[in-house]
């Protein structure tokens, strides 16, 4: 008798404390719905730095290859840098009046080119005037392989002429404490000598043959 009473409480006691036991987990999911878990939170991706560009972080200037200084300007042509052409500039069979001086850049930079060639033409006794109005405003730029032109004018029809068999071109006196160069001997333009008066001319240096050669050809 007395185990039957106490085998009936202890199952009335585990049934009240599966009832108590299933009461709570009923909350507890019932709390847990409530609240977001970390499946229902949006979490931003996170965004990595911008890799910063060549271009955008170098400073300028960088990587420039120029011939400029620091200062910006680029040194003037020497004869060092430049080798020189005379060409006969008139029709076949003409008196030879017109010859085309050519400065090519031989060197490995570029240079400036400015004001007009010294060209003396045989025993003158200084080189030939500057035709007026055709020196350059500005120096110019002479990369490598390219051209400077002048144009020199051996007769004006001004008065007797002498006979010219050797021709001598200085790019001047370069300016401050430099002294000028030596000058360079050109070939002459045609076999034998030619006719000059102090008539003869010489353009300042041009970038293009048309300028350099119109001025002359035109007197």
């Amino acid at each position: 008798m007395n185990t039957t009473i106490r085998s009936t409480r202890r199952a009335r006691h585990g049934l009240r404390s599966y009832a108590v036991g299933a009461a709570a987990a009923a909350a507890l999911l019932a709390t847990t719905a409530c609240e977001p878990g970390e499946a229902d939170v949006a979490v931003a991706p996170s965004t990595p730095p911008a890799a910063s560009s060549p271009a955008a972080s170098a400073a300028p200037g960088d990587g420039d290859n120029g011939d400029a200084d620091d200062s910006g300007s680029v040194a003037l042509c020497t004869h060092q840098d430049l080798s020189f052409s005379a060409t006969r500039y008139d029709a076949p069979g003409e008196q030879l009046r017109h010859i085309m001086v050519v400065a090519v850049n031989t060197g490995g930079t570029t240079c400036e080119m400015q004001n007009a060639p010294e060209i003396t033409l045989g025993d003158a006794q200084g080189p030939a005037p500057v035709m007026e109005g055709t020196e350059p405003g500005e120096p110019f730029a002479l990369a490598p392989g390219e051209k400077a032109y002048a144009g020199v004018l051996t007769t004006g029809g001004h008065r007797d002429t002498y006979e010219v068999t050797f021709m001598n071109l200085t790019l001047g006196i370069p300016g401050g404490e430099a002294e000028a160069e030596e000058p360079v001997e050109l070939e002459m333009p045609t076999e034998g000598s030619f006719q000059a008066d102090d008539g003869q001319r010489v353009t300042g240096w041009q970038p293009t043959e048309g300028l350099a050669m119109r001025p002359v050809t035109l007197s």
